[in-house]
């Protein structure tokens, strides 16, 4: 009789304990890499400036003739969300094509989508092997220009960053974009 009292009591105190704890979401957990890039502004934006802030990633370029343009309208619907929401979190699209894609171009690719800067960083300023390099390390995805042609292959998930610069969820950009879901995970992280 003395037994099951004492398990009902621990796991009551297990319950408790987790349910005080982080709210959770996700389950990569991959950590990002110090980076400082440029911004549409010729501003620089790095890891050091998005850390304390939740943030959603993608990896475009202006010249797509392809998946960038409804990914970055994914990306233009869910800030007009996050904003309808009163949800705090920045966006960060990495151009995979930094040889074309300056400050100025990114400007007017993201003016075409009703980026509100303020929020949202269309960052460059680093070398196609740098981006290349980056893209693997840290979000585990490929991006690969060829000499052949002026488009790049690149990966079409959005990614999920938290306060600690820690990677913890992908989602598709492209197609069935899951907006509530990408919503919800952003507002239990800004609890």
């Amino acid at each position: 009789m003395f037994k099951p009292r004492w398990l009902l009591f621990v796991l009551t105190l297990l319950v408790m304990i987790t349910a005080c704890g982080k709210p959770q979401v996700g389950d990569l957990q991959w950590e990002m890499q110090d980076f400082t890039f440029i911004n549409q502004d010729e501003q620089p934006v790095g890891l050091s400036d998005l850390k304390g802030q939740v943030w959603l990633a993608s990896f475009i370029f202006t010249n797509c003739t392809t998946v960038c343009p409804p990914m970055t309208a994914n990306m233009s619907l869910i800030q007009r969300d996050l904003k309808e929401q009163g949800l705090n979190a920045q966006l960060v699209s990495f151009s995979v094509d930094p040889e074309v894609d300056r400050p100025e171009v990114l400007k007017e690719y993201g003016g075409k989508f009703q980026a509100d800067f303020s929020n949202w960083h269309f960052l460059t300023g680093y070398t196609q092997a740098e981006i290349e390099k980056f893209a693997l390390e840290n979000f585990k995805t490929t991006v690969q220009k060829t000499s052949a042609s002026d488009q790049v292959t690149h990966g079409t998930s959005f990614y999920l960053v938290n306060q600690d610069g820690v990677i913890l969820k992908r989602y598709s950009g492209s197609h069935d974009t899951p907006y509530e879901e990408i919503i919800k995970d952003i507002a239990t992280l800004t609890k």
